[in-house]
C-alpha cells in the first residue's frame, strides 16, 4: 500500500500561482474539469498547507453539489493540513499534522492507497519536491505573463521532471503532468 502525492498547480506562463483570480478571464474549459476530475477521482485525502487551508475552508465548507460538483470531494475528504499554526478555520474531516516533516509524509504514503491530493500550498509543494515526494505535478498554464507576484519555482532550486502527460484546452490553457525524472 503506498499512496500517489498528485499536485494541481494553476500557473501564469512567467510561473506565477499566487491567488489565481487572474484565471478567470480565460473561461473555464470543461476539458479541464475532466482532466481535474481525473486527478481527484482516485484520492482519499487532501493534503493542504496552512494559507491554502485558510482560503479553501471558507470557500468550500458550505458549497453543495448544486453550486459547485466538487463540493462533495473537498467537503467529505479527509483533509491533512501542514502548518506550525493551528488553522484559522474550521472544516469538517480535517486534521492538522503540524509543521512539515517528509518522514511524517513518507508514512502518510506508506498508510495510503490511491491519490493523496495537493492544490495550491506552493510552500509545502517545494518542500515535497525537494524530497522527492510528489509523484504527479500537474500544472495548467496559462498564456499569460504577468510579470509580477509570488512565482511557484523558487531561484537556485532545480527539479528534474519527466513529462508524463499534456493536454491542450480550447480556451489556451496548457495541462503538463509531469513525474520524476
Amino acid at each position: 500500500m503506498t499512496a500517489t502525492i498528485a499536485v494541481h498547480e494553476f500557473i501564469s506562463a512567467d510561473g506565477v500561482f499566487e491567488s489565481p483570480s487572474w484565471t478567470f478571464e480565460f473561461g473555464w474549459d470543461p476539458r479541464m474539469g475532466e482532466t481535474l476530475a481525473e486527478i481527484t477521482g482516485s484520492a482519499q485525502t487532501i493534503l493542504l498547507g496552512r494559507r491554502t487551508h485558510e482560503m479553501f475552508a471558507p470557500a468550500w465548507r458550505h458549497r453543495t453539489v448544486e453550486d459547485d460538483p466538487g463540493a462533495d470531494f473537498f467537503n467529505q475528504t479527509e483533509k491533512l493540513v501542514v502548518g506550525s499554526q493551528e488553522p484559522a478555520e474550521e472544516w469538517a474531516n480535517t486534521t492538522r499534522i503540524g509543521a512539515y516533516d517528509a518522514d511524517v509524509i513518507r508514512r502518510l504514503k506508506d498508510e495510503r492507497d490511491g491519490f493523496i491530493y495537493i492544490s495550491g500550498s506552493g510552500r509545502l509543494v517545494r518542500a515535497l519536491l525537494g524530497d522527492g515526494l510528489v509523484d504527479e505535478l500537474h500544472l495548467f498554464v496559462y498564456p499569460i505573463a504577468l510579470g509580477e507576484g509570488e512565482r511557484f519555482w523558487v531561484d537556485g532550486e532545480q527539479h528534474k521532471l519527466e513529462l508524463k502527460a499534456h493536454d491542450v484546452y480550447d480556451n489556451g490553457v496548457v495541462h503538463l503532468c509531469y513525474g520524476p525524472a
